[in-house]
């Protein structure tokens, strides 16, 4: 009877206990939210924002739009660790309080008592997703943007000067082998989004040299589904020797090649710049270029991507077991329980990862053993302790 007033008295649809718990997890699930995100603004990005305004003549407003561009970024970083540090604090004051040991005495198993947790960690994984899907890419991406624009900075998957992209045709043999022949090379010393300049196209037909273009600039035409190519010279090829067999200067011409080039240049972005479709069809482009080594990073990168959102889901879990451990868990133990846990759990989401990039795991495992891991401890520990 007890067990049934505790777990099933109801008040607006939800359980005494559910709404008790749920309002002991919110005030420090929302106050370390605000907290580490703050932290993680300012030591991320505070120090290098600064360096980039004395040395670099930053303007100061575009430092603060770089600033509170970052925010979204940190937010989502910090909620997985806020949701941990809140479990922790609450459970272990249940348990201190001997609250826990009262309500277990009533018939309340530990299960019951974290499925609330397991609630508010569902949600705040969907929250994660969400930002992480749809606000944080292109706020990373704009900062990115200021900071090219401003002061020049180099970033390195951006594909505006010195950008090159080889076009291979791959055929797969009936014995199932996959051969791969290039096709032509293109070459462009700046891309502005739209135009390419100073560009050098090179072609081959069945694995000879064949031509040669140079031009000022070209650009993709998309009503005519060619290349524009402006005042440049076509050098014809005669194998086996690739000499030249005709020159044929022009101040414009249409050109049917591949737009891989062209989209490979408009989507180039870190991959912490893109959401899960647009890292998808940029995957598809990198395997047309034959660069398998950045095809697998941006594998695993997706497959991470996926991933990160449900480690909310596994430090809950295990944040709710540890808390509920007899000793006495404070904010000063908790925060540092917290930190050592989270410092492991990246740990091990590095090294398995790094397993992931040099093909010694699948890009789905070297995502998600982390999370599998960390989670099955979790219920291993609530087993436990629930024993």
């Amino acid at each position: 009877m007890i067990k049934k007033k505790i777990s099933y008295w109801v008040n607006g649809g939800i359980a005494l206990i559910d709404r008790y718990l749920i309002s002991q997890l919110l005030p420090p699930f929302l106050f370390s939210v605000g907290l580490f995100a703050s932290l993680g603004v300012a030591i991320g990005n505070l120090s290098d924002l600064a360096n980039q305004v004395v040395d670099a003549n930053l303007p100061l407003a575009s430092a603060l739009e770089i600033l509170l561009l970052k925010v979204p970024e940190f937010v989502t970083y910090s909620l997985p660790v806020s949701l941990l540090l809140a479990t922790l604090i609450t459970y272990g004051r249940l348990s201190s309080d001997s609250e826990t040991v009262a309500l277990q005495s009533c018939g309340v198993t530990l299960y019951r008592l974290f499925i609330p947790t397991f609630c508010l960690s569902l949600i705040v994984t969907v929250v994660t997703f969400l930002l992480n899907e749809y606000v944080v890419p292109n706020a990373n991406y704009r900062a990115t943007e200021i900071l090219v624009q401003k002061i020049n900075k180099e970033a390195s998957f951006w594909q505006n000067k010195d950008f090159y992209y080889p076009d291979y045709e791959i055929k797969t043999l009936e014995n199932g082998t996959i051969n791969r022949n290039l096709r032509s090379l293109f070459y462009a010393e700046q891309f502005d989004g739209e135009k390419m300049k100073t560009v050098t196209v090179i072609r081959w037909l069945k694995q000879e040299l064949n031509q040669i273009i140079i031009a000022d600039s070209a650009r993709w035409n998309a009503v005519d589904n060619v290349w524009d190519f402006f005042n440049g010279i076509i050098y014809e090829l005669t194998p086996p020797n690739a000499s030249y067999s005709q020159v044929i200067p022009f101040k414009a011409e249409k050109i049917a090649l591949s737009r891989s080039a062209f989209d490979f240049a408009r989507q180039s972005r870190d991959p912490y710049e893109m959401n899960i479709p647009q890292a998808i069809e940029y995957v598809q482009l990198l395997k047309l270029s034959g660069d398998d080594k950045r095809v697998r990073f941006f594998q695993v990168r997706i497959q991470q991507k996926i991933a990160f959102p449900f480690v909310c889901i596994v430090f809950a879990t295990i944040g709710c077991a540890l808390g509920s451990l007899p000793q006495r868990i404070g904010r000063g133990t908790g925060f540092g329980l917290s930190v050592a846990i989270v410092f492991l759990y990246y740990l091990l989401n590095f090294l398995v990862g790094s397993l992931g990039l040099t093909a010694t795991l699948s890009p789905f495992l070297a995502a998600w053993l982390p999370n599998f891991f960390g989670f099955g401890l979790g219920l291993w520990l609530l087993w436990r302790l629930n024993g």
